[in-house]
């Protein structure tokens, strides 16, 4: 492990240079890899000049020890080996927890497409309520939200929406929301006050890059139609909504959000994208990596992953067992418990699997 946080460190030195010389800097794209590149190493090359600053004052710490000192002397050094000991072993936990492989899209944008499923009206009204908490979610870590396609339902909610989710970090957050989501309360049409169990299912797809995922004209058949719904005069008079189909693998994606239907290609092109790019993602997944299946659940949609039961105010995500008696604020967007948890989850699964191999 020493040696290979040795040559990141030297590898961040080694950017540092680079950064420096006015080559790179006069080369956009060199100069923002570089710059991610460091960016990615700091938080690792902290801990571990930490860690040998630790380790050198040990060093010392035991040397006067052994020196005939008085006993006020002995007794405080012994304290300040004790401190630093206790320190050391933290770090070593924080520097395993560092180095483990990191998801590479973990700092991407995400693209999250939610739909009713089993309950009607029900479930199309919790589809609803799962948008509002993920949009309160992105709200209070400062990210844009952006609705590329939404289709209500008569008593309100949504049978669909999909839209974006601008900001630094936001897959590495959202990631573990890809399941179903189930729902425990009583309609607002139910007289007899019978609780009803109903569903939602969420994807959360990292935004791919043109150079990730290559499309060609040709495998895109490209429909223009009338926008529908909420839109002002435009609506049903412009053919500014577009239907994108991904010819080789049947994906159909549609927007009509915009006006201009420019803007609508542009938005469906990002979500076909994504779709693609988690296409290609979980068929090599399937066939050479089990590790984040392993880690964090088999991210199937159809697997259920958390229960939100309205009589008793609480939050199961079964995955990890956990249970949140915070309902009403954990539906405000304040998931972070459920998110540490999970991402603690995973760490600790993948540090039992670097001490099984």
């Amino acid at each position: 492990m020493l040696e290979r946080l040795q040559s990141l460190e030297d590898r961040y030195n080694k950017l540092n240079e680079l950064l420096s010389d006015p080559e790179v800097i006069s080369d956009h794209h060199k100069l923002r890899d570089y710059s991610k590149e460091q960016s990615d190493l700091e938080a690792s090359v902290v801990a571990y000049r930490k860690y040998k600053q630790a380790t050198e004052e040990l060093a010392d710490a035991n040397e006067m020890l052994a020196d005939n000192l008085d006993d006020d002397m002995a007794e405080m050094v012994k304290m300040e080996i004790a401190e630093l000991t206790e320190q050391i072993e933290q770090l070593e936990e924080q520097l395993k927890v560092l180095l483990l492989p990191k998801d590479p899209n973990d700092d991407k944008n995400v693209i999250v497409e939610i739909r009713a499923a089993a309950g009607g009206d029900e479930a199309a009204l919790f589809a609803g309520d799962l948008y509002r908490m993920y949009s309160r979610f992105a709200e209070a870590q400062r990210w844009k939200t952006e609705v590329i396609e939404a289709h209500t339902s008569d008593m309100g909610g949504f049978k669909e929406i999909v839209f974006m989710i601008h900001g630094n970090g936001a897959y590495s957050q959202l990631k573990f929301e890809n399941g179903a989501h189930r729902v425990q309360r009583v309609p607002e049409t139910e007289a007899s006050g019978r609780v009803h169990t109903s569903t939602a299912t969420v994807a959360v797809l990292p935004e791919a890059e043109d150079v990730e995922v290559e499309l060609h004209e040709n495998d895109i058949r490209i429909d223009r139609f009338a926008s529908s719904g909420p839109g002002g005069q435009s609506v049903n008079t412009t053919m500014s909504a577009v239907r994108l189909t991904h010819l080789p693998t049947g994906i159909i994606v549609s927007c009509q959000d915009e006006k201009s239907q420019i803007k609508n290609r542009e938005k469906a092109m990002k979500v076909l994208r994504a779709r693609l790019y988690d296409k290609y993602q979980q068929e090599a997944q399937d066939e050479y990596d089990e590790t984040r299946k392993s880690a964090v659940g088999s991210g199937d949609r159809s697997e259920r992953i958390r229960t939100y039961n309205f009589p008793q105010s609480r939050v199961t995500d079964h995955r990890i067992s956990l249970t949140i008696q915070k309902l009403d604020q954990i539906l405000e967007g304040k998931l972070n418990e459920f998110i540490d948890a999970l991402l603690l989850d995973e760490q600790t699964k993948g540090l039992e699997q670097i001490g099984e191999a």
